[in-house]
């Protein structure tokens, strides 16, 4: 039995709303690192009972992989509390997603909000009046 959770856009709120801690693998079938990529994830999968992780199949969730600008699968993606606290696209070594784990469970979310908050802050000041950011677009 698969430890990891096939997301669709039908159970996707649902499950990073339920669950303060869900890892997120970006994939397609056609996508060769993806396939190397999938074994390490299930291994730690199993090894951290205690987490979601879930698989975005970026074929049949294009909405998804669109609302996260998701360029290059696999992607991982760690959501904590409803916030993406870790994306980095590239299948990672064991050990490497060992290290990213252990990295966003040791977060203090209540750290990562008051950053964030004051992201969000200085881009609303800076944002008034600008259209597109520069380097975006042709």
């Amino acid at each position: 039995m698969s430890s990891t959770v096939e997301l669709t856009k039908e159970n996707f709120d649902q499950m990073v709303t339920d669950n303060e801690f869900v890892l997120i693998d970006f994939w397609a079938e056609w996508c060769g690192p993806c396939r190397q990529f999938a074994p390490v994830y299930e291994k730690a999968a199993e090894e951290n009972p205690d987490l979601v992780f879930g698989k975005v199949d970026t074929e049949a969730q294009p909405e998804l992989a669109a609302a996260f600008g998701i360029q290059s699968i696999p992607t991982l993606m760690i959501v904590r509390d409803r916030v993406a606290v870790f994306a980095q696209p590239g299948a990672l070594p064991e050990a490497a997603l060992t290290d990213v784990i252990g990295q966003a469970r040791k977060l203090d979310m209540d750290e990562v909000r008051r950053q964030i908050a004051e992201q969000q802050a200085q881009q609303a000041q800076q944002g008034q009046g600008q259209g597109q950011a520069p380097g975006q677009g042709a």
